[in-house]
């Protein structure tokens, strides 16, 4: 797959897009525009599904959605409110540390750079790209799973982690399309292209090595 068919793929998606559910950070991002409850949304959502992650995040912002409101929660007390996501002891815990920080060092404002995003401990660049693209409106590429395991399906490269992915993707995709590739491959990916029993006959995309005709 060459750039100019990945786009291609890109635009169907686009049409397509407005039949799925939109992912949770996403549409917390769209409701809120609030960089805070993106970057507690997205932690919620490391290793957890989108259901999951929904429940907890609506609930943790009825206590806390803001550093402040976090930070008098007791550990314990998040815990209950984000269970049951992936890792729910650490990311309580993660949760009250980051909020401390962006009060102490911040002026309870989340970063709107990569390199100060990724100073946080608990802070990968899928997460900070995340909170660029959702909460800022930056340019940036999220490479989740989807996005990884997607776009290698599709050939545009061969990349080994997430990483690689993401300055691959940045070197060979135009940079007005960064953002919206990781909304369109999640919910892609989430509904039709799933990594075991891909549904090949309702996919819509004109380029795919391994779609089944």
């Amino acid at each position: 797959m060459n750039t100019k068919q990945f786009i291609e793929n890109i635009q169907i998606l686009r049409e397509e897009y407005k039949n799925w559910n939109a992912p949770i950070v996403t549409l917390i991002s769209v409701q809120t525009k609030d960089p805070y409850k993106v970057l507690v949304s997205t932690l919620l959502s490391l290793r957890t599904k989108d259901e999951v992650t929904a429940q907890a995040s609506y609930k943790i912002f009825e206590k806390a959605d803001t550093p402040e409101k976090m930070i008098k929660l007791h550990e314990e007390e998040v815990r209950k409110l984000i269970y049951p996501v992936g890792f729910y002891k650490q990311k309580s815990k993660t949760l009250i540390e980051i909020s401390q920080i962006l009060i102490d060092k911040y002026g309870s404002k989340v970063p709107d750079s990569l390199d100060e995003l990724l100073k946080f401990k608990g802070i990968g660049r899928k997460t900070a790209n995340l909170v660029l693209s959702l909460g800022y409106g930056q340019d940036t590429i999220c490479v989740d799973t989807h996005v990884h395991r997607i776009s290698n399906r599709w050939g545009i490269h061969n990349t080994k982690d997430p990483e690689e992915t993401e300055f691959s993707l940045m070197e060979k995709i135009p940079k007005k399309y960064w953002s919206e590739i990781n909304d369109l491959l999640v919910a892609f990916g989430q509904t039709i292209c799933r990594p075991i029993g891909p549904k090949c006959e309702l996919c819509k995309v004109k380029y795919c090595p391994v779609r089944k005709k």
